[in-house]
């Protein structure tokens, strides 16, 4: 069978399942993404098959994730919390079903302009591949140093560093002893499902569940369906204004360029910026929340790429997080040494499959986005429970940690799942630090105990 068929398949899969668990509020990137794509590379799928799928599941997740965020007014994942203020106020003038449009149609602009960019980009920084790899430990910890920095836990993510890097390398050393082997795939899954893992520890305890605790089912208003285009599938370009598809264009140009820093951050960023030069309510709500779901795209699809081209090894936070599969997946990927998607695909690959991964979500998520948002709403809030998707990731850990080291596997991956989703949840030590504390717990403690 075609590589390109079999990369069709796989995008036609992961545009499937993303744009499903996208219309889900609260499912965290870094939680689906990791133990799903850990699943098809360790079933053997080929590199451009892998690529592919993960392509049309990060789109598909986030021109979904549009869903809860505009109509319900509650965030879909992480990187949608900074379009919540603009979302509501076109929710209270009545009009979520536009900003709903303009936010997935600023997604399908901003990815189709970040493929090529990070490709480039890619390309032209992997003349300093060498330099990287030979110095990865300290550009792990500076790395580590300033997304803590720019965290919401700041000078605690900081702090917070050394401390955390000294349990992840005792782990590290104690399950050597036993297995005669280094292990990956508990310590990504462990931090990736922190997050969801702590709210079950929280649930659990009575000291704590009360900030759980809900007196009564949460309510929400659906407008009214409505549509301004024939046939199925709309042009984005008619959707927005010329003035919105040129600010789109750029802001997701310019953050394609900066991968090295937080999603949540450069789309905060960008938003307020475009914001700040639109007047009028409802003007600066729908520009804004085009321009900032337009670098939503951008950005994770620049900070997977621009690192697998240019290194192999995971220098940014998305590269860190929900991409981290892409770099190590052992004993399929690794990254000492280097032998993952960086080795196996050349940069005219990434671009083809890549483009076959986007241009699939796109196919898919935008127009079903687009005409059923409002029934698929519906559908999720009265018979999907959250707490089963939470119980579903929970035991996809369970499984791919058993994989790799039977027992001791799952014991590990729920110890560092209880340490680092208190992190999370407490000091807000994000899930971006911790994985980069974890490439760098090898080479901080050799410096500081020469170990």
């Amino acid at each position: 069978m075609s590589i390109y068929l079999i990369a069709l398949l796989f995008a036609l899969l992961g545009a499937a399942i993303f744009t499903i668990i996208g219309l889900i509020s609260g499912t965290d990137e870094t939680a689906i993404m990791v133990p799903i794509t850990l699943l098809v590379i360790l079933l053997g799928a080929p590199p451009e098959g892998v690529f592919a799928f993960f392509m049309a599941g990060v789109l598909s997740k986030h021109l979904t994730h549009a869903v809860p965020t505009a109509l319900l007014g509650i965030p879909g994942d992480t990187t949608a919390v900074p379009l919540i203020d603009h979302a509501n106020t076109l929710r209270r003038l009545g009009m979520p079903h536009v900003a709903l449009r303009k936010m997935i149609s600023g997604g399908v602009i901003g990815a189709f302009i970040a493929l090529p960019t990070a490709v480039l980009l890619g390309q032209f920084l992997g003349q300093f591949a060498d330099f990287f790899k030979s110095s990865s430990g300290i550009i792990f910890t500076l790395a580590a140093v300033l997304i803590a920095f720019f965290s919401k836990g700041k000078w605690a993510s900081i702090l917070i560093i050394i401390p955390f890097a000294f349990f992840i390398k005792a782990l590290d050393s104690v399950s050597f002893l036993m297995l005669d082997k280094h292990l990956s795939i508990t310590f990504f899954l462990g931090i990736a499902i922190g997050p969801m893992f702590c709210n079950i520890l929280m649930a659990a305890s009575p000291v704590s569940k009360n900030d759980l605790t809900r007196s009564k089912p949460n309510e929400y208003n659906l407008a009214p369906d409505t549509k301004s285009w024939k046939g199925y599938f709309p042009n984005p370009f008619k959707i927005l204004s010329k003035r919105q598809s040129i600010f789109t264009g750029i802001t997701t140009f310019l953050s394609s360029l900066t991968f090295v820093f937080s999603p949540v951050g450069m789309t905060s960023l960008m938003g307020e910026i475009v914001g700040s030069r639109t007047k009028g309510a409802y003007k600066k709500s729908t520009t804004s929340l085009t321009v900032m779901n337009g670098v939503t795209e951008s950005t994770y699809i620049a900070e997977a790429i621009i690192p697998l081209i240019a290194f192999g090894i995971p220098l940014s936070p998305v590269a860190l997080g929900p991409a981290s599969p892409l770099f190590n997946a052992p004993p399929v990927f690794t990254v000492e040494p280097v032998h993952n998607l960086h080795t196996l695909m050349s940069s005219w690959d990434f671009f083809i499959f890549g483009l076959i991964g986007i241009t699939v979500a796109v196919l898919i998520a935008y127009p079903f986005a687009m005409n059923y948002a409002r029934k698929a709403s519906v559908l999720v809030l009265k018979y999907i429970s959250q707490e089963a998707i939470v119980a579903m990731f929970i035991g996809l850990a369970f499984l791919l940690a058993y994989n790799e080291a039977q027992l001791l596997g799952v014991v590990l991956t729920f110890t560092v799942a209880t340490v680092g989703g208190l992190l999370n949840r407490i000091l807000g030590v994000g899930a971006g630090v911790q994985f980069m504390v974890f490439y760098a717990s090898s080479w901080i403690m050799l410096q500081l105990f020469g170990i």
